[in-house]
């Protein structure tokens, strides 16, 4: 890459990929973890995704032209994948991709010529927050991610621990209350996505209010949002901050069998619910310490700081070993 008119042959850059549902976020990187250049691409999911790997291939060549890097100078290619990943590549299956079985890492190094790795895209976020994030100066890392569902990393020794299968870190799918009778998306009952996720949240909010006649402001919204209830409960709404209270609970319960396994440094709090702020640590922090192990208490709290650019951070990271 030339800067100053001077070419650095000696410098070695990392592609971090973050493949997503609908656009695949790449960044280019040096081996310290300075982003260089971030950019996206559509993700064609159709043909059962057949094209989503010769597009990253073809993005990272027209990169490497364009900053006049060679081949030689690139350490190789992270990839994050939103479905479970095997410790060879093998994608079992990848519903948002259309991909059934696939070996990523083979196709991929096939496709470029250089060194590849991969991870689920969970764990490679929990990875990126580890490395330059939330979870900077911590080497046994959990992360977990408030959005739609409830996603999780969990990192020991600096290391993704993703399990035989590659499903390691599925946090989201705790049974936090057996007595449910709604599904969760996966077909369960009781898992914490259904209570911990933006849209539980919500879901808890409407099953309240059609249930009981409390006084709140959150009866003055026509379309409910997360949002609404953090907001509702700064400004003192009793309604909301019950329910940010009960979120908290199950997330906190959820955090203490995972400390109970894997016993972090830090556990780190990302996704779009994440925006609330200190008012959410301080609900989940406020109920982890009931019934646990006394040598698990106090585990420290923080807010993801990379967003989404995690991913391609994590991505990046696979291939830095030290």
């Amino acid at each position: 890459m030339r800067r100053n008119g001077e070419e650095h042959s000696m410098e070695k850059y990392i592609f971090g990929i973050d493949i997503g549902g609908t656009t695949v976020k790449c960044g280019l990187f040096t081996v310290a973890g300075e982003l260089l250049d971030k950019w996206e691409i559509p993700t064609r999911r159709e043909n059962a995704g057949a094209g989503v790997l010769p597009d990253v291939a073809e993005t990272i060549e027209a990169k490497l032209a364009e900053k006049q890097i060679a081949k030689v100078e690139v350490v190789g290619i992270g990839l994050g994948i939103p479905g479970p990943v095997k410790a060879d590549g093998t994608v079992l299956k990848c519903a948002n991709l259309g991909w059934g079985i696939v070996n990523a890492v083979e196709e991929m190094q096939g496709l470029t010529g250089l060194k590849v790795a991969a991870a689920n895209d969970a764990n490679v976020a929990a990875l990126g927050e580890m490395w330059k994030g939330g979870g900077r100066g911590y080497q046994d890392v959990i992360m977990v991610t408030l959005g739609t569902g409830v996603g999780g990393g969990v990192i020991v020794d600096g290391k993704v621990i993703a399990g035989s299968n590659g499903a390691g870190g599925e946090i989201g799918h705790i049974i936090v209350n057996p007595q449910e009778t709604a599904l969760c998306g996966c077909g369960g009952h009781g898992h914490l996505e259904q209570y911990a996720s933006a849209t539980g949240i919500v879901r808890m909010a409407k099953k309240r209010l059609a249930e009981e006649e409390t006084p709140t402001k959150l009866r003055e919204f026509a379309e409910l949002t997360a949002k609404d209830i953090f907001d509702c409960a700064k400004a003192g709404d009793t309604v909301a901050e019950e329910l940010v209270d009960m979120l908290g609970s199950y997330l906190a319960a959820a955090l203490s069998h995972v400390a109970a396994t894997v016993d972090p440094q830090v556990f780190v709090i990302g996704g779009g619910v994440s925006k609330a702020g200190q008012i959410l640590l301080d609900a989940i922090s406020r109920h982890y310490n009931d019934n646990i192990l006394f040598a698990l208490k106090n585990k420290e709290f923080r807010l993801a700081e990379l967003g989404n650019d995690a991913g391609i951070y994590g991505s990046a990271r696979l291939l830095i070993t030290n």
